[in-house]
């Protein structure tokens, strides 16, 4: 750990490998850990509750006064001075790919100060790779500075994702959603952990984020991220309230907007208008202002610009300046 580092960002990265450490012991017999069911397709493991303990131990013994809000453990209020600051912690961030054997999972967290997120970390311990950020200082993976990738065309894209996968989740809108996304980028891929999705967006492994039913501990982490390499984090209609919302977009600046554009119908704080339209199949105002704006264009011939340009006001010249020319 750098001395350069702020001092709770440097506790935090000493929990993460600590939790990381307990994962990798458990990942060389993982046929042996007991895996129960939270509800269906939500599962929780021995490793999950063993990571957060070594997490919050690790957390609280240098800041005694702080307060938790942890996947599996729940909410711990702060107390005296310590209240206005919140540990956000998943200590195992894709735990059905964990208990598969695919290797895509981390240990995610976050440091809330009076709501506003200011520490970031997320361990990758099958891969060794540490992303970490404070708030105003950039965001780094090993000791690297990253940043978000400069795609500026949402067809160039490759954008990540989840899938619905509780019961009771929107699997209908969501495959609409989709199906609307998927013919206007390169690629979409979900690799099952929103924590380490929204890191490899903020290095610029891929270009954008978009998923629904997430949590704080989900996101907080990667959130901060994204924005100290100089990316946007909202909800589907680009508003920047989204940590307690269940929804997520992330991308950088250029694509986020034209994401907002495809996705935002779908958010549930789209308006009352777009949303009936979604459900009759009928275009969204700003989908009917975009066919307008193109149908527009695409009457613009060469005759009928020469037209407009030959009516515009004449533009004086310029004076000539007196006397012989420099060259």
């Amino acid at each position: 750990m750098s001395s350069n580092l702020h001092p709770m960002l440097n506790v935090a990265i000493k929990a993460a490998r600590t939790a990381g450490s307990i994962i990798n012991r458990a990942a060389l017999d993982v046929e042996s850990v007991r895996v129960s069911a939270k509800q269906t397709n939500d599962f929780v493991t021995e490793v999950d509750q063993a990571a957060e303990q070594a997490i919050i131990d690790t957390l609280l013994t240098a800041y005694p006064d702080h307060g938790i809000l942890a996947e599996e453990s729940g909410e711990r209020a702060g107390k005296h001075g310590g209240a206005d600051h919140v540990w956000i912690i998943d200590p195992l961030d894709g735990t059905t790919n964990f208990i598969h054997g695919f290797p895509v999972y981390c240990v995610s967290i976050a440091l809330a100060v009076k709501g506003k997120l200011e520490q970031a970390v997320i361990y990758d311990p099958t891969r060794n790779d540490l992303f970490c950020a404070t708030k105003g200082r950039g965001a780094y993976l090993n000791d690297r500075r990253i940043r978000v990738a400069k795609r500026i065309h949402l067809r160039d894209t490759l954008l990540s994702t989840g899938f619905p996968f509780r019961p009771g989740d929107a699997m209908k809108p969501y495959l609409s959603m989709l199906g609307d996304i998927m013919p206007r980028c390169a690629g979409i891929r979900r690799p099952g952990s929103a924590a380490l999705d929204l890191a490899y967006v903020a290095a610029g492994f891929s270009d954008g984020f978009f998923e629904t039913g997430l949590q704080p501990w989900d996101m907080a982490a990667g959130a901060l991220l994204v924005t100290e390499a100089g990316g946007l984090v909202g909800n589907f209609t680009g508003e920047s309230d989204f940590l307690h919302r269940k929804e997520c977009l992330a991308a950088n600046p250029k694509i986020y907007g034209q994401l907002v554009s495809v996705v935002g119908k779908y958010s549930q704080f789209a308006s009352a208008g777009d949303k009936a339209a979604l459900r009759q199949g009928l275009p969204t105002a700003d989908e009917t202002a975009a066919a307008e704006a193109k149908t527009a264009a695409s009457q613009v011939t060469p005759e009928t610009a020469l037209t407009a340009a030959v009516q515009q006001p004449a533009t004086a010249p310029a004076a000539k300046p007196e006397g012989d020319a420099p060259f």
